[in-house]
């Protein structure tokens, strides 16, 4: 009789994805071995907004896995409920000058049962009392279910969990190619040597097109740079997510926030050997702008800031699971990581160790770009 052997694989991509996935591939009994080209959570993930939510519009499949997505975290909200890098506190946002936008969105999101509601600048302080009623227009929407998480807070927990369950973690182990015979993924080959494997998961953030293209697989990438701040720690009151037109702001664990936006993109410039410059001042107005949001004086103050590319593929949906032509080869390319990493991981993992398409990720195949 046969002796059935662990299966192994080799995961590409130290972000809360590629750890998420790594982690639920050994509660399945996997061998796991996790490379990243530089240290965890280095790249994308250490500079997300990571706002939990499906607000706005978006295809059917895509809003019900990001509801799945909120669900895992509520689970784990529940199971620990004084974690201070994982709150459900609600969202706000609002448009410029835009009543029949905002009125539209509501509308929509109603229809699709997600918890929305129209605040004006009278009862705003229903969703959030540390929100100034004056730097809202005439209406704004509040969703008490969404929430926000710390990525690498998060990241280190799932990490912690992947090494007691014997799982390998391989840091800067530099760029690193999928290795094929015979037109099937049977490992990788990094700076450090090779890895043999059975299967082998892609979850390189905005890289993971160009580590795909290789193998004869083209991922359209929309990837833009971004940029992440963190203040000083101050008395900062506010609970819920903020997106309003020139400000983004989560509260962050430590009495800090976290902010980012799009509108200083193109102030972002990009040095000869890869890394990013912005100067100070438009940093500093983009804690100008999110100071304008709150109610009293103390304006808020910059501790640091990371920037980076943000992963969003061609189209804007989700690429996951295994490439056709390249059995054995699955990859996890997507923007709202933060929203999906938890049940992008455990899909995944069920994808791999059973081999059977999982339906929720069925519409997400790289193969819709061929």
């Amino acid at each position: 009789m046969a002796v059935k052997t662990e299966m192994k694989v080799v995961v590409l991509g130290g972000g809360v994805i590629g750890v998420s996935t790594a982690l639920e591939l050994t509660k399945r009994g996997t061998a796991v071995t996790l490379v990243t080209e530089a240290a965890l959570c280095s790249g994308a993930s250490g500079r997300s907004l990571s706002w939990l939510n499906s607000a706005g519009e978006r295809s059917r499949p895509y809003h019900a896995l990001r509801m799945a997505g909120i669900d895992r975290y509520r689970t784990l909200f529940a199971q620990q409920p004084t974690l201070d890098w994982l709150r459900f506190d609600g969202g706000v946002c609002w448009f410029s000058n835009d009543a029949a936008g905002t009125q539209a969105r509501h509308a929509y999101e109603k229809a699709h049962g997600y918890d929305s509601q129209l605040m004006t600048p009278d009862n705003v302080a229903q969703a959030d009392a540390t929100i100034d009623p004056d730097a809202l227009p005439s209406q704004a929407i509040f969703n008490p279910g969404e929430g926000w998480v710390s990525l690498p807070h998060l990241s280190e927990y799932l990490v912690n969990q992947f090494r007691v369950r014997g799982g390998e973690v391989i840091e800067h182990a530099g760029k690193a190619s999928v290795i094929t015979v015979n037109g099937r993924a049977c490992g990788i080959r990094s700076e450090l040597g090779e890895l043999q494997a059975d299967a082998v998961v892609v979850a390189c953030g905005p890289w993971t097109p160009d580590v795909i293209a290789p193998l004869g697989v083209t991922i359209p990438n929309g990837s833009p740079v971004s940029m992440l701040v963190i203040t000083e720690p101050g008395k900062h009151e506010l609970k819920a997510v903020l997106n309003t037109p020139r400000a983004a702001i989560r509260p962050n664990p430590g009495n800090r926030y976290a902010l980012d936006h799009d509108w200083y993109e193109a102030d972002i410039q990009k040095l000869a050997g890869g890394d990013y410059h912005i100067d100070k001042q438009v940093v500093a107005k983009l804690a100008e702008e999110a100071s304008q949001l709150l109610r009293g004086d103390e304006p808020l103050s910059v501790q640091s800031w990371k920037i980076g590319l943000k992963p969003i593929p061609g189209d804007g949906d989700p690429v996951l699971g295994q490439l056709q032509k390249v059995p054995g080869c699955y990859v996890a390319f997507t923007h709202s990581g933060a929203t999906l990493a938890l049940i992008v991981g455990e899909l995944l993992a069920e994808e791999i160790v059973s081999g059977e398409k999982h339906p929720m990720l069925a519409s997400f195949g790289a193969e819709r770009f061929s």
